[in-house]
């Protein structure tokens, strides 16, 4: 078991707990874009979890982002595919980061 945070991604079929967490969730998918039910905005999430053990349900998904796992159960495999995806990952979330900051600027110029 692993314990520590790191801000490596952490690969696919990890299972997490977050921050008071008491369910176990499995990552199923990484660098989710959803709509927010509430606002109807589209959001940005690392992660797309499913309750484990049982698995997928579109109706109890769940979004979170790295900061907010509080401790690693087990990580997943993990691979030079990984590692490649890893690259681009951070090279699409920076594009993303950039992107929102200048609509940021943008808006406090207006």
């Amino acid at each position: 078991m692993m314990n520590e945070k790191t801000d490596k991604l952490l690969p696919l079929g990890s299972i997490v707990l977050l921050e008071e967490g008491m369910q176990k969730l499995v990552v199923v998918g990484r660098g989710a874009v959803y709509t927010d039910e509430e606002t109807g905005e589209d959001k940005f999430a690392d992660y797309m979890g499913a309750v484990y053990p049982m698995g997928m349900n579109p109706k109890t998904t769940i979004f979170f982002q790295h900061k907010d796992i509080d401790k690693v159960v087990f990580e997943g495999y993990s691979d030079e595919d990984e590692i490649r995806f890893l690259e681009i990952y951070a090279d699409w979330k920076k594009s993303l980061d950039e992107e929102k900051n200048e609509k940021i600027n943008i808006k406090e110029v207006e």
